[in-house]
């Protein structure tokens, strides 16, 4: 009976694939959020060694060769940037009709990053941008939280009573929203209008101009000013910076933590 050829005592052992999901490798690659990349996915734009791939499959990010619309991934170096988004700009990589985007205000156009989470056209203010998928993964889960700070400029007198239904729950045709107010409300006669500060942790599509309808104030202007711990601070409107050290060591112990609270998508 023959017996197997016996491996060489110096032979290395065979390596073995390390498989990871199509959309955490083109979400590493910096093309987009794993989100987003599942809906790539689905429309049967990503092939892997040439074959269209569909959502759930594998492979291996070191030898197998992955492409989204034809153009093979290349990893590159991990990059953050924040934007004081200007109202009327869309908060999306590419559009389809051709509106100015957050990623038009990127000096170097070269980087390939995505906006973390969306913020309505009319709504202004800070945007994160970034190639770092794991992070998106994070901010973007519904099983994490963080804070999104708003400062808010309503039409007619807003009452401290209209602020305490805001945080007791607004019931809207999704379900019943709570939004935080911080600080006190500063009524301006003259335009009719009351400036206001509100907080959330969820995130819902218009989540505070629809609860303001129901109270009759409806939204004149919204400026997010805060995301968790990076604060848009004296970015003008239109301008991009990347982020500083401390503002990066911030974001990658939410990336890197184990458990607890991170961030969820307002």
């Amino acid at each position: 009976m023959s017996r197997p050829p016996s491996r060489s005592p110096n032979s290395a052992p065979e390596r073995k694939p390390a498989l990871q999901r199509l959309q955490k490798i083109i979400a590493a690659a910096g093309v987009c959020s794993r989100r987003h990349a599942e809906d790539l996915l689905r429309a049967g734009r990503v092939t892997v060694n040439g074959e269209v791939a569909t959502l759930g499959a594998s492979a291996d990010p070191v030898h197998d060769v992955v492409a989204v619309d034809g153009e093979p991934l290349e990893r590159q170096p991990l990059r953050y940037w924040m934007l004081n988004k200007p109202r009327g700009v869309i908060t999306t990589s590419h559009d389809p009709e051709e509106r100015q985007t957050v990623l038009d205000f990127i000096p170097d156009q070269r980087l390939r990053l995505f906006p973390v989470g969306r913020l309505d056209r009319e709504t202004e203010g800070l945007v994160l941008l970034t190639n770092d998928g794991a992070l998106a993964q994070k901010i973007l889960h519904p099983s994490h939280e963080t804070e999104r700070e708003y400062r808010v400029t309503a039409r007619g007198r807003v009452t401290p009573e209209d602020l305490q239904r805001l945080s007791e729950g607004i019931e809207l045709e999704d379900g019943r929203t709570a939004l935080a107010s911080t600080g006190s409300a500063r009524y301006d006669a003259r335009v009719d209008a009351t400036r206001f500060t509100l907080t959330l942790v969820e995130g819902r599509k218009r989540q505070i101009r629809r609860a303001l309808e129901v109270l009759g104030h409806p939204v004149m202007r919204l400026l997010r000013v805060r995301l968790g711990s990076l604060e848009l601070g004296r970015l003008r409107k239109g301008e991009a910076r990347e982020l500083n050290s401390r503002e990066r060591r911030a974001l990658l112990r939410i990336r890197d933590e184990k458990g607890g609270k991170g961030a969820k998508d307002a």
